[in-house]
């Protein structure tokens, strides 16, 4: 097989097996997971290129979850062919509003975040695609995973906060029917 051509004008690529039609509205599928990404044709580009990868590389802890003994793909980064790191779209698999409300709500507390919104690809399907935007030299990995991060802490804080207050209910009550014998 021969190289896979390059994708056409107005699509965005995902690294390197799915495109985005510039309309986030569908997916079509361009090349094979199997084949490498296309180098870059300006050497001005390369570095560029050579962070994204090490982006991807970074974030590659939160790409798959082990189900039934198989890898599954838990979250892609899409990113629009000749753009920069800065404007990326994360499609998260087997979620839906509860996640993409309340990390678009996390993320956008990040005053380096321009712009973070999210939407559920098809009543059907449980995924969702959440675009992040930031301005300066912030990649829009970072504040995905903190925001991912001061989620989990809020979830935990209230977790606490729940098995406190049903410990004091418990001893409360145990207080009270031991008073009344």
């Amino acid at each position: 097989m021969g190289a896979t051509p390059p994708p056409p004008a107005g699509v965005c690529q995902l690294l390197p097996s799915v495109v985005l039609p510039a309309s986030p509205a569908r997916f079509a599928v361009w090349g094979r997971a199997s084949d490498p990404p296309v180098p870059p044709k300006d050497p001005e580009t390369a570095p560029a290129m050579e962070e994204d990868q090490e982006l991807e590389r970074k974030i590659s802890g939160l790409k798959t979850s082990m189900a039934e003994g198989e890898r599954k793909t838990a979250l892609e980064m899409v990113q629009a062919a000749g753009t920069d790191r800065h404007c990326v779209t994360f499609v998260l698999h087997d979620e839906d509003h509860t996640l993409g409300n309340s990390l678009r709500y996390m993320i956008m507390k990040n005053p380096e975040v321009e712009f973070c919104g999210y939407t559920t690809t098809h009543p059907s399907e449980s995924k969702i695609n959440l675009r992040i935007q930031t301005r300066g030299a912030l990649p829009a990995v970072e504040p995905f995973q903190r925001g991912l991060n001061e989620l989990m802490n809020v979830c935990q804080h209230v977790l606490d906060k729940f098995e406190a207050s049903i410990k004091d209910y418990k001893d409360q009550k145990a207080s009270k029917s031991e008073s009344t014998f």
